[in-house]
């Protein structure tokens, strides 16, 4: 199967760099189910062209051991897999293209968000009667051109087949180009070549990020990229779909003068929190910060930004994430996060050596993802063993949860939730941790306060005794 991608903006050998791939030499890359090679049939300063070449060996795969447990079949010896775009696909560009794909360039980073005049071909691509395709890249921002190809030239009468040639033309980053072909590779082949489990929404959230949660068929990418599991789509969809926001009331939106320019878009409450709690930390000028439940390190690049602290320590219990997070740090520039900054895998319930000696330490939206009968061990581990000078919770206000469209009485707010609590409720356990483990907790709002039902957020601030 192929894949190629063709640079016209000026300088367009800079395609080069940006692949890690010199134009002027062939790139041997090593698959699993196969081979791949890179090379470049033109590459001058107007036009530079890249092609990802895969070779998938069928007979290996069918005679690997887990093959060997479906039994045999013509079907595992004669079909696509050789020549049509696929997950193998998806997988090669992963492998062959990984750092652009993540959006770096050590060299040239400043090419990383430049738009340019790219093209991409596709020749055999398995569609039906081509409309998905339309459907998919058209909201991009692609110009979309496709050609059906016939089961034999030779046999007209045969008519078509599934197959078309695909081409897309725009002007965009080639990070953004590449995250979007392999996720809708991905979803248009109905027979992905590995088990697809859990990690995979992670992956798919981390390609999809800042275009699938808005685009007009994700569903239907969502469901075919998880191979209809309907377990791992919902999660994904529900983690896709921003927090509700809370409908104006009648006569309460702000009016347009013509001297002031249009309200801007409301923050969601996730950046609310974060900003707050960056604010809060920075106000502290502390010399170490430890993240707890960093997640994709959307706080500690906050931090790298706009302080010059000088240990930044970010935890969490998910490989995957931390993974997501490790890449987005890596795509700061050195001067800004070199020797600051550290990231590694571990758990809220377990004491650990590392998460002592922190001036402070946030807990941002943290504590609900865990089974109220294990709040005792991170009590013991955060407060008792860690033991920071400061301590900062963030948790949602389950009195608010009634002003939230669409949400049923009764539901949290997201699915991994295993608690809310209410003002009262978190209040009453935040003086109980502080008084037993010797701090002083304040308590702060966290977004706009309903006159009845309190902010959607709640922030617990706890100052240890002298």
């Amino acid at each position: 199967m192929l894949l190629s991608i063709t640079n016209r903006s000026p300088s367009a050998t800079d395609l080069g760099h940006l692949l890690h791939k010199h134009p002027a030499r062939c790139h041997a890359v090593e698959l699993a189910f196969g081979k791949g090679t890179v090379f470049y049939p033109a590459a001058t300063e107007s036009e530079c062209t890249a092609v990802l070449l895969v070779e998938v060996d069928p007979i290996a795969l069918v005679r690997s051991a887990g093959a060997k447990q479906g039994g045999w079949a013509l079907g595992q010896y004669v079909n696509d897999r050789p020549y049509a775009a696929s997950s193998f696909l998806s997988v090669a560009i992963a492998r062959a293209y990984g750092t652009a794909l993540n959006g770096r360039c050590t060299k040239r980073p400043e090419l990383v968000d430049q738009p340019l005049d790219l093209e991409v071909v596709l020749p055999v691509v398995p569609a039906g009667d081509g409309e998905i395709l339309k459907r998919l890249f058209e909201p991009l921002g692609y110009a979309v051109e496709t050609s059906r190809i016939p089961l034999d030239p030779a046999f007209p009468t045969w008519g078509e087949s599934r197959y078309h040639r695909l081409v897309l033309r725009a002007k965009t980053p080639l990070h953004l180009l590449l995250k979007h072909l392999f996720v809708l590779i991905g979803a248009l082949d109905r027979a992905k070549h590995y088990w697809v489990g859990a990690d995979e929404i992670d992956k798919l959230l981390a390609k999809g990020e800042g275009w699938l949660a808005s685009h007009p068929e994700k569903d239907w990418i969502v469901r075919r990229y998880l191979k209809h599991q309907v377990r791992l789509a919902r999660e994904a969809l529900e983690r896709l779909a921003p927090e509700p926001e809370v409908s104006d009331e009648e006569g309460d939106e702000a009016t347009d003068t013509g001297t002031e320019p249009a309200v801007e878009r409301k923050l969601s409450l996730h950046e609310q929190r974060l900003d707050r709690v960056a604010e809060l930390i920075t106000g502290y000028q502390p010399a170490s910060v430890l993240d707890l439940g960093c997640g994709e390190g959307k706080l500690l690049r906050r931090l790298l930004h706009q302080t010059k602290i000088p240990k930044l320590t970010g935890m969490d219990v998910s490989s995957r994430v931390l993974e997501i997070a490790h890449e987005r740090l890596e795509r700061l520039p050195p001067f800004k996060r070199q020797g600051r900054v550290d990231i590694f895998l571990g758990s809220l319930v377990y004491r650990d050596s590392r998460l002592r000696g922190y001036d402070v330490a946030a807990l941002v939206e943290v504590i609900e993802h865990l089974d109220t009968d294990r709040l005792d061990s991170l009590e013991e581990v955060v407060f008792a063993d860690a033991a920071p000078q400061r301590v900062i919770v963030t948790t949602p206000n389950r009195e608010y949860n009634v002003l939230f469209e669409g949400m049923k009485p009764g539901s949290l707010r997201h699915a991994d939730h295993r608690f809310e609590w209410t003002r009262s409720e978190f209040q009453a356990w935040a003086e109980r941790v502080a008084t037993q483990h010797g701090y002083a907790v304040e308590f702060e709002a966290l977004g706009e306060e309903h006159t009845e039902h309190g902010p959607p957020s709640q922030m617990a601030i706890f100052n240890r005794n002298a």
